[in-house]
């Protein structure tokens, strides 16, 4: 009996994997349009809520279904983000440092090809 479960269980989580494999592009491109209607000077609160909601749902998603590295970059830029929102006044250039990182971690997603997800291309560390 455990047999049939258990390939059954598998069918299901690969399928999921390869829903979310699909959806990654463009999840990345949302949090890239995002990121180009945030103002370094006055981040609009809502845009970045929206941030991070979308990381921390990505970075969840990621680790869940086996992308370690892409849910790693994400989890370290939402952390990063939550520091930077947790001061009431926070530089233009801080908030720019950060964009920046998040744009590049989006551009190693949309560059790498399905596998490539696996990268430490999405490592926001020097």
């Amino acid at each position: 009996m455990a047999g049939p479960v258990d390939a059954a269980f598998v069918e299901r989580l690969t399928q999921a994997n390869e829903r979310f494999r699909a959806g990654l592009p463009a999840t990345l491109e949302q949090l890239a349009a995002v990121r180009d209607e945030i103002e370094p000077g006055a981040p609009a609160p809502a845009l970045v809520a929206e941030l991070q909601s979308l990381l921390h749902t990505l970075a969840g998603a990621a680790v869940t279904f086996g992308f370690r590295e892409l849910g790693q970059g994400a989890r370290q830029l939402e952390q990063r983000l939550r520091v930077l929102t947790a001061f009431e006044t926070v530089g233009e250039d801080d908030w720019s440092a950060w964009l920046d990182s998040l744009a590049r971690f989006v551009e190693a997603g949309l560059a790498a090809p399905a596998p490539g997800y696996h990268s430490s291309a999405f490592s926001i560390l020097p």
